[in-house]
């Protein structure tokens, strides 16, 4: 039986599609590392190093708003150009 309880062998059943696992592994490790980058980068720019306090402050919580709302922004943009040459045969690295 298998850990889903969906019964015996999984090539009986269609089998797992191997691709569409390692996709999904692959896009799994892009939104941890796009979440890493975030939180470094959003960290070393809205926090002191000293930790003052253990909350959050006003100007802090409001920096951190900005910086993740700014990354996202930006990520976004960048991928919809890449997209749009990778649409239309351009290399990235020939600019």
């Amino acid at each position: 039986m298998s850990f889903l309880g969906l019964g015996g062998n999984p090539a009986a059943a269609g089998g797992v599609n191997q691709l569409k696992i390692q996709a999904a592994e692959a896009e799994l490790d892009m939104v941890s590392d796009m979440f890493n980058r975030l939180v470094d980068s959003c960290h070393q720019k809205c926090i002191t190093a000293n930790y003052p306090e253990g909350d959050l402050n006003k100007t802090e919580s409001l920096c951190l708003d900005r910086c993740v709302s700014k990354y996202f922004e930006v990520n976004g943009k960048v991928g919809e150009h890449m997209q749009k040459l990778g649409q239309s045969g351009q290399s990235f690295m020939g600019r």
